[in-house]
């Protein structure tokens, strides 16, 4: 086995180990495929008020830029699918959101994995992402080799789905490189297409950002539109439709992450409760939540736009 063999499987094992369910390696270059693409998205304005998704588009698309000199990007996925899911008739949450905020999770996961690096293979030059800098996460899974882009624009992976976090390596070590994902697999399914209450999802495989319930319900900062009062279909903190109908995701399996595992009151939480949440209750349940981003006050807006 040569060297380069060697380090591939080392940091490929360390990542299962640490609990990543898939890992996979493509060299760092530049995004050839996804430049003109990226610039129609944003000339449509389909990323709405999320203006941060303008900045740095070269370093979106080359990440030679965010690492100097980086040879491989390791993109990474984290299951995140629940044993147990909210009660009925009640407003929801996205599932990604019921434990711990997956941000701080996974950048530990990857700091460890760094120092493995670091011990096992030498001194790197490096960085760790995960959905919080100009990465294009889905395009880099797909040219590792993990999955293709679904109509709804996440990445699916075949006999496990779609609910996983992406994670990223950028590192200045050159590794062996996995074949890029060439099949897509949703053939003539329009499932998630159908289901979007809004028509956020475009027939050519395109996500408007700024019609997303997910963009409503956490970035949009304004006051929410009122033509889209009957159509939350009760989402108050993103929205898994795209990814409930979706015929992949009967394979989704629950996680071992004791991290990601709920608050004792959250799933038992009825209309009524949501409805009379304080701030110390919001604090309490939701203390390392992802759904802190949106604050108390957003989370409020969001249920009396539902309940009123």
């Amino acid at each position: 086995m040569s060297q380069k063999s060697n380090y591939t499987k080392l940091i490929k094992d360390e990542a299962l180990r640490l609990g990543f369910s898939a890992v996979g390696i493509a060299k760092a270059e530049f995004l050839e495929k996804e430049a003109p693409r990226l610039e129609t998205w944003l000339k449509n304005s389909y990323q709405g008020e999320m203006q941060y998704l303008e900045n740095y588009f070269d370093k979106r698309l080359d990440p030679r830029l965010l690492v100097e000199e980086s040879k491989s990007v390791i993109s990474l996925s984290y299951n995140y699918f629940p044993k147990e899911t909210q009660i009925k008739n009640t407003y929801k949450i996205a599932k990604y959101a019921y434990g711990q905020d997956y941000h701080h999770v996974l950048k530990s996961k990857l700091k460890e994995l760094i120092e493995f690096i670091t011990k096992n293979i030498g001194a790197v030059n490096g960085r760790a992402f995960t959905d919080s800098a100009p990465v294009m996460e889905r395009a880099w899974a797909t040219k590792s080799g993990l999955g293709w882009q679904g109509k709804n624009s996440l990445l699916l992976q075949k006999n496990k789905g779609s609910y996983f976090f992406l994670a990223e390596l950028i590192i200045d070590l050159e590794l062996e490189y996995d074949i890029p994902f060439q099949t897509n697999h949703c053939g003539n399914c329009t499932l998630c297409i159908d289901a979007c209450p809004t028509q956020a999802i475009l027939p050519n495989n395109i996500v408007n950002g700024s019609k997303c319930i997910s963009y409503f319900t956490i970035e949009l900062k304004n006051e929410l539109p009122q033509e889209m009062k009957e159509k939350f279909d009760d989402w108050i903190f993103g929205c898994d439709i795209c990814q409930e109908v979706c015929p992949w995701n009967r394979f989704s399996l629950p996680h071992n992450e004791p991290q990601f595992k709920p608050h004792n009151d959250l799933l038992t939480l009825t209309k009524k409760d949501w409805e009379e949440i304080t701030t110390d209750i919001f604090s309490e349940i939701f203390k390392k939540s992802a759904i802190k981003r949106t604050k108390h006050s957003g989370l409020k807006r969001n249920i009396d736009f539902l309940s009123k």
